[in-house]
């Protein structure tokens, strides 16, 4: 996640143009900002990371509050001293990882196709495949050759698209003979690809990549995204803040505490009885 500011409004420490990189267990490296700040981004950097959207976080004082629009949210910090700053945050995912089984034309058309698109192609053989949850597709375009030990593993393994490039005919001898239950083999797409008339290696290949392309988009099939950040409230301030390792936190009586500033630690450190959460 980079984390840029875009505008920043006096007094305040950080400058437009600073960065910081933000990494999915909430450290920060950069400036961005004070403790304060940093808390609010460290939060809202972990949201965008779990939805993979980009998004324009405003940090202004006040009292503790959000409000959400399209793209944008401020965020009304209590510690901040004054002024007022714009940090984009900007989710960099690793590309996603598309498993292509054979060597045949089509599957060197998928490879080279996918690149373009800025997918991450391996191409293996279909005893050497190692398919894993978080890949985005196995495509098995060999023609016969180990079709299905790598159908099966990428089905165990829970990949979201899985495709076999055959004939009808074929393609449902080779589904019936896996080793898997019907609600897995109905999971594989056979034959593969977008009924596009598609007919030159390059041509299927496309047909494959768009049908691929839809249903993530489509939201059946998501890219491989961080989870749901768990939240927390600061007892002494009231902000949210992320409940990771990174934010600040003490543990008392086997309860953890998060934080978004040094101030509202020590003072609550000061006199924990004070802030003690009762039902």
């Amino acid at each position: 996640m980079r984390a840029t500011v875009v505008r920043a409004q006096h007094p305040t420490s950080a400058h437009a143009g600073d960065t910081a990189v933000v990494r999915g267990n909430g450290e920060i490296d950069g400036f961005v900002g004070g403790n304060c700040v940093e808390a609010s981004v460290r939060e809202y950097s972990l949201r965008a990371l779990s939805t993979g959207e980009p998004i324009l976080l405003r940090v202004v004082p006040g009292e503790p509050s959000h409000t959400h629009e399209e793209g944008a949210v401020e965020v009304s910090n209590p510690c901040l001293s004054g002024g007022a700053v714009e940090i984009f945050l900007e989710p960099q995912m690793p590309p996603a990882r598309v498993v292509v089984v054979g060597a045949t034309p089509v599957a060197r058309a998928l490879a080279v196709l996918g690149a373009d698109l800025g997918l991450e192609m391996e191409l293996t053989d279909g005893a050497s495949a190692a398919p894993r949850a978080d890949d985005a597709a196995l495509i098995v375009a060999s023609h016969g050759r180990d079709e299905e030990p790598a159908l099966t593993a990428a089905l165990l393994a829970g990949v979201p698209y899985v495709a076999l490039v055959a004939s009808e005919t074929r393609g449902a001898a080779v589904l019936a003979s896996l080793d898997v239950d019907d609600e897995q083999r109905s999971r594989v797409y056979s034959p593969a690809g977008l009924r596009l008339g598609a007919r030159t290696p390059s041509e299927i290949a496309l047909s494959i990549l768009a049908q691929l392309i839809a249903e993530r988009a489509a939201g059946r099939h998501p890219a491989a995204q961080a989870p749901e950040p768990a939240a927390a409230i600061d007892p002494v301030c009231g902000m949210t803040v992320a409940a990771v390792e990174a934010s600040l936190h003490v543990e008392l009586a086997r309860v953890t505490t998060y934080f978004c500033s040094p101030g509202c630690r020590d003072a609550f450190l000061a006199n924990p009885e004070r802030y003690a959460v009762t039902s």
